[in-house]
């Protein structure tokens, strides 16, 4: 049996121990988002605010794995739209189109692995199907792909609840204890974020946005039989087009979503900063800075939606990820290596702990220079303890 094979997360390249972040380039492979959003044409901006969930980028460490249709039709004002979530992922096939946008599904109903192998950075020939068959390869090739790729695909629904600070500082007027009117008003609940209905966050006056968002989060089933599923009943390509395989996945129930966990964030946009700023672009400012908020709750409360990160230098030892991703000083992080046995097929192994610099977190949050000018000094996380590290490495936090 040969040795591992350590392999280099920066794959086709290597990258100077000393090389600028500017510069790096790193391929790792990171997990896969498809994002929804709860549309209840009856709330007030719903225009805008749909407006302003459409254009929200996905986050960089993940893939963008959307489909194309993104909102999930509500009337139900509950606090709880866990009912409607789940009716519509289920009526609407998501699983299996999430698993059909994997393997880049044809109107014939052809599959190919071209998605695969960019997103893995695995040999396309090598890819091919047909491999796994007869060779040892292959096979662990799409075992690979399967555990680090497509198990890995995760779907994220929000729901966002908006409050005008002008109607907050109404009930202002009149002291603190309209916050339980507030709350029993627009669905919040004054547990959940004291800080947000206190004194202080009553006061403020002028343009701006507290925002509620709560989401939802499942992940896309994929283990060895549901693989097996797959490519035993359902895969075929161009040249093998099989009218009653076609039919056998549209109408297959082996594909499903398994619920994580939902999680509620807070976003307090303060007036002083955008008194300038039209409604629309408010209402943009505090859908990002909510959805960032949750995605950050959701991964520190969640291990499997975590996601890894390239180390951009040795020398501080930084990576860019900070406030927007939820840093804290003092956080700690496992620093991994990126191996691949003799068939390729990837594994990680621990180096060492690292501990966020609390005096030295990027605020790389939605429109940061906004708030403070003085952001824009630190542009990369640093962190304490590490020796023999290298820029490409991958951490992910404890």
């Amino acid at each position: 049996m040969k040795s591992a094979l350590v392999l280099l997360i920066m794959c086709s390249f290597v990258v100077a121990v000393n090389a600028q972040p500017a510069t790096l380039d790193v391929k790792y492979k990171r997990s896969s988002l498809h994002t929804l959003m709860v549309n209840n044409d009856g709330r007030a901006f719903a225009e805008v605010i749909k407006k302003s969930f459409e254009s929200y980028p996905i986050p960089e460490k993940f893939n963008d794995h959307n489909l194309s249709n993104r909102f999930i039709p509500a009337t139900d004002t509950s606090k709880d739209q866990s009912g409607v979530i789940n009716q519509y992922l289920s009526e609407n096939f998501i699983a299996r189109d999430l698993v059909a946008k994997w393997f880049n599904r044809s109107e014939k109903g052809a599959f190919d692995m071209n998605l695969i192998s960019e997103r893995g950075f695995y040999n396309a020939s090598e890819m091919d199907v047909t491999l796994a068959k007869v060779n040892k390869r292959g096979t662990a090739l799409l075992a690979d792909a399967g555990e680090e790729l497509i198990a890995n695909t995760f779907v994220l629904v929000s729901d966002f609840k908006y409050v005008s600070k002008e109607d907050i500082a109404d009930y202002a007027k009149d002291g603190l204890a309209y916050a339980g009117a507030l709350a029993g008003k627009w669905g919040l609940n004054v547990n959940e974020n004291v800080s947000v209905l206190s004194d202080s966050a009553l006061t403020i006056t002028g343009k701006g946005y507290v925002v509620k968002i709560t989401s939802y989060l499942y992940r896309l089933a994929w283990n060895d039989s549901i693989a097996a599923v797959f490519y035993n009943e359902h895969w075929m390509d161009e040249k093998s087009i099989d009218k009653s395989r076609k039919a056998a996945f549209e109408k297959s129930d082996a594909y499903r979503l398994d619920y994580i966990g939902t999680e509620v964030a807070w976003s307090d946009l303060q007036s002083s900063s955008y008194t300038r700023k039209t409604e629309e672009e408010l209402i943009e400012a505090a859908t990002r800075k909510s959805a960032d908020a949750v995605i950050a709750k959701l991964q520190k409360n969640h291990q499997e939606f975590r996601t890894k990160s390239p180390l951009v230098s040795n020398n501080p030892v930084s990576a860019k990820i900070g406030l927007k991703e939820g840093v804290e000083g003092g956080d700690k992080y496992d620093v991994l290596e990126q191996n691949q046995d003799e068939n390729g097929k990837t594994f990680y192994k621990k180096i060492t702990t690292i501990t966020v610099d609390k005096n030295h977190i990027w605020d790389n949050r939605y429109n940061a220079a906004e708030d403070d000018p003085k952001s824009t000094e630190i542009t990369e996380t640093w962190f304490k303890g590490g020796k023999g590290l290298y820029p490409g490495m991958l951490i992910i936090q404890k």
